[in-house]
């Protein structure tokens, strides 16, 4: 066994003896681009001057008063392109680049990584085809149409739910049958190794910047709370805190219609080990092993597996993970635009709608950081026909 393709027990290398040289390329080219200044240099660059890096450390006063805590929001909805996505997306597809591969594919839910990816692609020159479920393209028509304008071209997938978890499985078929020429940007971290370590080095950043910035202010969090599907948000700043036993993390899943019902994506909640997408990991399976259907109102969260690394943090306890329903997450979207202004991604509210849960079990004046990890903009049509007709509501 590779060991360093586990997470304890969670990760591996779950696929067909077809994908084996691709991956195992992929990982030579990796840790050969990892620990090359100039590589490191140009992307490092494209962080600062293209996506706009460091995103800012926003101390969120009004809601800080609201909740009696001192509440912190980590801005990656600032980056270009509107959420964290781009951080990963601009690294695989520069080494795509690197590697000599004309084409980049890629699977998206929200539609985030897909625009991200299609930017990348848009901006180094390469072809891209983003692979997304019929549904999501419905719920998500600007960023399809945000794909397209950036030269992408979107293939619709009619199978199963028609959201991520087939997205995702059609992205990989079309990626082994094309296997020596085209690059596989993953968008979370998931999937079989080397993508859920590559996916979290590159969204480190997140974590680092966060950590510095609360240094500078002479604080360290005492909580961090970002929300979950596949997790590279979540891994992304919890990857700045994974040394110190004082903070506290959060991992906030899709509860959806409610977790006592079969309409929702809270995999670590109620999942069990199982292979999904090339990885060992908790799953949402029935008693025959099946992978079970799951919903959420984001389209970026209804994913019925999770990344490896979130499976071990999970089983360790370093990190406690929480669902959140569609109608909690829709309530703390218009409080966090209404007292700050920000309107976040349906997927960030969930995270932001566990501050309703977590600040009043606390004593005063905690530290608190909450990952926005993206805008809301792309949801403005799911909002508007949740919210329509309910103004006295709001």
């Amino acid at each position: 066994m590779n060991t360093k393709s586990y997470f304890g027990k969670f990760g591996g290398q779950y696929v067909p003896e077809t994908a084996m040289f691709a991956l195992n390329e992929l990982e030579s080219e990796y840790l050969k681009a990892k620990a090359d200044p100039t590589f490191q240099e140009e992307l490092n660059d494209l962080l600062k001057n293209y996506v706009g890096r460091p995103t800012p450390l926003y101390h969120a006063k009004n809601l800080s008063a609201h909740y009696g805590q001192q509440i912190y929001l980590k801005r990656e909805d600032l980056n270009h392109t509107g959420a964290h996505k781009i951080n990963n997306a601009l690294g695989q597809v520069l080494l795509a680049k690197r590697m000599g591969k004309k084409k980049v594919i890629a699977e998206t839910g929200a539609g985030q990584h897909g625009v991200a990816t299609a930017t990348a692609a848009a901006l180094l020159g390469l072809e891209c085809d983003v692979y997304m479920g019929a549904v999501d393209m419905e719920r998500q028509k600007l960023n399809v149409f945000r794909m397209e304008l950036l030269g992408a071209h979107v293939v619709a997938i009619h199978d199963g739910l028609k959201t991520l978890k087939e997205a995702t499985t059609a992205a990989i078929q079309s990626w082994i049958a094309e296997i020596e020429t085209v690059f596989y940007v993953i968008g979370s971290a998931v999937g079989p190794h080397p993508y859920p370590s590559m996916v979290k080095d590159f969204q480190s950043i997140i974590g680092t910047e966060c950590r510095e910035q609360l240094n500078a202010l002479g604080l360290l969090a005492d909580h961090v709370i970002a929300c979950v599907g596949g997790g590279s948000n979540a891994i992304g700043i919890f990857s700045g805190f994974l040394d110190n036993d004082t903070t506290h993390l959060y991992g906030v899943e899709a509860g959806g219609y409610g977790i006592d019902t079969d309409m929702h994506a809270a995999t670590l909640t109620l999942g069990k080990e199982g292979i999904i997408h090339g990885m060992k990991t908790y799953v949402l399976q029935d008693k025959y092993g099946q992978i079970s259907p799951v919903h959420s109102i984001s389209a970026g969260l209804d994913y019925p597996g999770v990344g490896p690394q979130h499976a071990y943090l999970f089983e360790s306890g370093k990190a406690t993970y929480i669902p959140i329903t569609d109608a909690e997450a829709m309530d703390a979207l218009v409080r966090t635009t209404r007292f700050e202004g920000i309107i976040p991604a349906i997927e960030s509210a969930h995270a932001l709608a566990y501050l309703e849960k977590l600040c009043p079990s606390l004593p005063a004046n905690q530290t608190i950081v909450v990952n926005v990890s993206g805008r809301g903009d792309k949801d403005m049509h799911t909002v508007f026909s949740v919210l329509k007709g309910k103004k006295d509501e709001i």
